[in-house]
């Protein structure tokens, strides 16, 4: 006759296997799951300003500061396994050093299916800054919606929503912000 520990073992063994099989069948049943959100994003205005570091009060750079349109359905992105979307707008650029820069000016955590349609028009919630401190010699950024979609149980997915057709030109840069 096999003890109580012995048979507790080998109950909570067997829950835990049946419960690791299913565990391991909702995240193989979410990668079939596909879904295509589409968005519209149209740049308002992209202004760049001198100003003076926070950290170093006598170096001088050069801020971005970008209005923008946003609207998207990303509600066939919500199905049984989705426990909730991060979604940003990033600018891709490269600098006059030829390194390339992925910034995001802006971005929201969407935890309900009924949040997931946006229409936002508004500025950045984050500044441009490039390392150099100056956006002198770049010519152009493309802006792109991009989300994270993250499960209860599985891997991280990420995706594309929406881009901006044309790359945005820098502005030469005023010394007063208006």
């Amino acid at each position: 006759m096999h003890s109580i520990y012995a048979r507790v073992n080998s109950i909570s063994a067997f829950w835990s296997t049946c419960v690791m099989c299913l565990l391991g069948a909702v995240a193989l049943s979410s990668l079939l799951f596909n879904a295509d959100p589409k968005g519209n994003l149209d740049i308002v205005s992209l202004k760049v300003f001198h100003s003076k570091t926070r950290r170093y009060p006598f170096r001088n750079e050069e801020v971005g500061f970008v209005k923008f349109n946003l609207s998207a359905d990303l509600t066939p992105l919500f199905n049984w396994n989705t426990k909730q979307l991060f979604v940003y707008l990033e600018a891709e650029y490269t600098n006059a050093q030829g390194i390339n820069n992925t910034v995001v000016v802006w971005d929201r955590i969407v935890r309900r299916k009924e949040d997931a349609t946006i229409d936002v028009v508004q500025k950045d919630k984050y500044r441009l800054r490039d390392l150099s401190g100056s956006f002198s010699n770049v010519l152009s950024a493309q802006y792109s919606l991009k989300y994270n979609v993250m499960p209860y149980v599985g891997v991280l997915s990420y995706g594309e929503a929406a881009r901006t057709v044309e790359p945005i030109d820098f502005p030469e840069a005023r010394d007063a912000v208006s």
